[in-house]
């Protein structure tokens, strides 16, 4: 399974390569799993798994399916598969021996495994605009929300903080535009419906704290063996932007936290990405070229970034070509296009004069694969046919009393559970709104009063037969004079200003209520 410095990956027969094993020193130079549907890239993905965590390294992978949940729970010699193995591990020469790995799941949803949350001044303008399919101007106002965030002292940490800012911001557009740029009202109505697409998705319960630390996922048990996090991804493929996203947010936050480590004996963290493709599909170039970035220096942090999709060709050319370690299961090539794309992968490996790289990829059966591996100083190797190894632990789901257990006994249990609403844009927003409308009420009190008194001495009653009027009242006092606005007034205090002068007035009632009301109901 795993030596001291690789990882047994499998071999064969006669046609097949002796030997074929992950160097650990290299398994931070990233890596591809591709194949059709049903070739058997999940049981390698659960391989290489079980291979990291022996080694100690701790791993991060999307269930999308709900069967890598059987990394939890040893191999059975009563499965449906064990025979099966065993013939398999009789012609590798593998010792099979089966066991259970530690793992923690993580849910988007809180359901199928602890709730993963990160904020929205974390997830930022550019993977949030991504998420939301917003246009370049909506990007604009967005960067705008999030630089008047950090000015003007409005954390932003969930979704209703952010509904409120926008809010504040399409209230205070002249002031704000002139200082940022035009913001229309437009573009802040299309922003908030997409913050509704999001919320219907699943959103909410993304954004807000406690937010994941990163330390949580780069643990290993008592035994030394590395973690393996599951995050439960069949419910959360059903958006799959929202999928996408939060994976390149988590690398994203790897990359920007992790210090340089250089060249390590082996790495600190492997991340799997199934369904690679859903990160690229339409994607803006500047998302790509984010993606390349992280892909390109992330190694030297020690992390390993290995791609699961059914085509190479779903992967940029230039990421492409920064992924070392190989295992590519059989490509359908049933029309010009998958010919062409068969053609593109075999041309991506050293070449074995033993085979044709483009046959043995159309020939190869279930549970076989053509691998590539680094090997000493980083030189790719020659391609091979290989039969993988059967993994150690349970192939499919688990059972949902299996599942509760392992969350009961989980060592982050309790700790992310219970959301926390602290004070924040939305609460911060709400409360000078009601500090303006104070001010502005104390300042038009006296005008009120003495407007009360003017009609009530206008008015006649009738006593004793003789019509009598009432002593008109003692002059009003003037209502103080309006401060001036300082140069260095910020937006917030030039709005609350123009807000308390508008109280005094219809149109200014209509206001708070429109402020109150959005900022109120921002939930």
């Amino acid at each position: 399974m795993a030596d001291a410095d690789s990882i047994f990956v499998g071999g064969g027969g006669e046609g097949y390569a002796a030997r074929q094993q992950l160097l650990l020193g290299f398994g931070n130079r990233h890596g591809l799993i591709a194949g059709a549907t049903g070739t058997g890239k999940t049981v390698t993905l659960q391989v290489l798994a079980e291979g990291f965590s022996a080694a100690g390294v701790p791993v991060f992978l999307a269930d999308v399916k709900g069967d890598l949940a059987g990394l939890s729970q040893p191999g059975s010699e009563t499965g449906p598969k064990h025979e099966a193995f065993v013939k398999r591990a009789q012609t590798i020469g593998l010792d099979l021996a089966y066991r259970a790995f530690p793992v923690t799941f993580w849910d988007l949803f809180g359901e199928a495994g602890h709730p993963i949350r990160t904020t929205v001044a974390d997830m930022g303008p550019l993977l949030l605009s991504r998420l939301m399919e917003l246009t370049e101007p909506q990007e604009g106002v967005l960067n705008i929300a999030f630089r008047l965030s950090d000015e003007e002292g409005l954390p932003l940490l969930d979704l209703k903080d952010l509904q409120a800012l926008l809010v504040f911001i399409g209230e205070n557009a002249g002031p704000i535009g002139l200082r940022y740029g035009n913001v229309a009202p437009a573009t802040i109505g299309a922003i908030q419906r997409r913050l509704l697409v999001l919320e219907n998705q699943g959103g909410t319960l993304l954004f807000g704290e406690p937010a994941l630390e990163l330390a949580d996922l780069m643990a290993t048990d008592a035994t030394g063996s590395g973690r393996i996090n599951i995050l439960a991804s069949d419910r959360l493929m059903g958006s799959p932007r929202l999928y996408a996203t939060f994976l390149l947010w988590l690398l994203s936050q790897l990359f920007e936290s992790l210090p340089e480590v250089g060249d390590p004996e082996k790495p600190r963290l492997v991340f799997f990405f199934d369904e690679a493709h859903l990160l690229f599909n339409d994607a803006p170039k500047a998302l790509v070229a984010k993606v390349e970035q992280v892909a390109r220096l992330i190694r030297s942090k020690g992390v390993g970034i290995y791609f699961i999709t059914q085509s190479p060709d779903d992967v940029p050319e230039n990421i492409l070509g920064q992924l070392g370690n190989r295992v590519q299961h059989a490509l359908r090539a049933f029309t010009a296009k998958d010919q062409k794309a068969l053609r593109l992968a075999a041309q991506t490996y050293r070449d074995n004069p033993a085979f044709s790289t483009e046959e043995a990829i159309r020939e190869v059966g279930t549970g076989e694969a053509v691998t590539s591996f680094l090997e000493a100083k980083g030189i790719p190797g020659m391609v091979e046919r290989t039969l993988v190894r059967p993994p150690a632990s349970q192939v499919g789901p688990i059972t949902p009393d299996q599942r509760a257990a392992i969350l009961a006994a989980s060592p982050v249990t309790g700790k992310y559970d219970t959301l926390i609403d602290r004070d924040s844009a939305f609460e911060r927003l709400r409360a000078r709104a009601e500090a303006a409308a104070t001010v502005a009420a104390e300042a038009a009190a006296p005008q009120t009063d003495s407007g009360q008194v003017r009609e009530f001495n206008s008015a006649r009653r009738y006593d004793g037969g003789t019509l009598r009027s009432f002593p008109d009242a003692a002059p009003a006092p003037k209502a103080p004079p309006k401060p001036a606005a300082r140069r260095g007034d910020s937006v917030t205090e030039a709005f609350a200003k123009s807000f308390a002068r508008q109280l005094g007035t219809k149109s200014g009632q209509a206001l708070v209520r429109g402020v109150l009301g959005s900022l109120f109901n921002g939930r």
